[in-house]
């Protein structure tokens, strides 16, 4: 909105600063963070108030959680608030990425409130069952895909190489909608223990906002040989909103956690990264990024894909994080181990942008 503002005013003064990404991007991580903080304590106020025994605990998880009952969920309406808030009043709505990543957003978002929801009503981990859950997300991402297509192609881009590109025509459509449903239900996966999803979220959002500046900006795209995407830098804006809301979540998210995030949060999330990276074509270099996501789904795949072929655990119990309690790790060293893994994951997908 401010930029529409200032660009039908010609920019004047001070008001020229919106012209540039870097100011606007800071902007929006300033002001999440300020929504956040603002609206979170009576936000969680009212969250407690109206779910009651907040959200279910699983009888079959570590006793140690069992402490956690009566915390308050869906603490992901507090980042979907400050978030979009923060988009919309930075970013330049005339740009169709920012519409297609948006949709993904608050899609995913109200995909997990109507789980989070179930939930509580039913006072069951159960919620809305997976297959209705996975045609929604498919159906919110392959609307998104389709308008980010329309934009940028159907190429798949290959990290380490420069100028390499598969075609993958309109199946394209179908890959990119993998991706984010992908890896929403991956971020969805590891929030199971507190702000063991926050951080690595925050991080992977700082990576790509580097990212997609680079992509739209075709000087800086054609000196690292990474793909140019015409309008892809705006998405700055949306990283930075990500990073505000989630340290203004963390806040409240930290152990012991006053609130959970919830389904709402860590589906909308780990969508929204999907479709960035998908609208930057890195797709690939998201998979890296976001290794500590895609390590925690797999741990999921490979127990549940193991115990019906032979009737034995691989791990101790899964998602991964779990299984690393049941070693004997406190929670916190858990969640602190593993922020330092998203970290250096996100340093070596960042290393690909030169390594071509």
């Amino acid at each position: 909105m401010l930029y529409l503002i200032a660009e039908h005013l010609g920019f004047p003064g001070v008001l020229n600063l919106i012209r540039y990404l870097s100011f606007r991007s800071g902007g929006a991580v300033a002001t999440a963070l300020f929504i956040g903080l603002i609206i979170g304590p009576r936000f969680i106020g009212w969250l407690r108030v109206r779910q009651g025994k907040g959200q279910p605990i699983r009888s079959d998880g570590p006793q140690s959680h069992l402490a956690k009952r009566g915390t308050p969920t869906m603490g992901g309406l507090m980042i979907l608030t400050s978030l979009t808030l923060s988009i919309l009043l930075w970013m330049d709505l005339k740009n169709p990425y920012v519409w297609a990543c948006l949709c993904v957003t608050l899609g995913f978002g109200a995909i997990g409130f109507l789980d989070d929801y179930d939930k509580v009503r039913k006072a069951s981990s159960a919620g809305v069952s997976g297959k209705m859950r996975l045609l929604g997300e498919f159906a919110v991402a392959g609307i998104a895909s389709y308008l980010i297509v329309l934009q940028n192609g159907t190429h798949l881009y290959l990290p380490f190489v420069t100028g390499v590109s598969i075609d993958l025509g309109w199946f394209y459509v179908a890959f990119a909608a993998f991706v984010i449903v992908s890896f929403g239900n991956a971020v969805n996966l590891t929030d199971g223990l507190d702000g063991l999803a926050t951080m690595p979220v925050i991080i992977a959002s700082v990576a790509f906002m580097i990212i997609v500046y680079l992509v739209g900006n075709v000087k800086f795209a054609t000196y690292l040989g990474i793909p140019h995407v015409a309008g892809a830098g705006e998405l700055a804006i949306f990283c930075g909103a990500m990073v505000g809301g989630g340290l203004a979540f963390l806040w409240f998210n930290a152990p012991p956690a006053a609130v959970f995030m919830g389904d709402t949060g860590s589906l909308a999330l780990g969508g929204a990264l999907g479709a960035i990276a998908v609208t930057a074509h890195h797709e690939i270099v998201l998979a890296i990024i976001g290794g500590l996501f895609v390590v925690e789904a797999l741990s999921v795949i490979i127990q549940v894909f193991f115990y019906k072929r032979t009737g034995k655990r691989v791990f101790k119990m899964a998602p991964i994080h779990h299984h690393f309690e049941q070693l004997g790790w406190s929670e916190p060293t858990v969640v602190i181990r593993f922020w330092i893994i998203a970290l250096v994951l996100a340093l070596a997908g960042l290393s690909t942008l030169k390594l071509r």
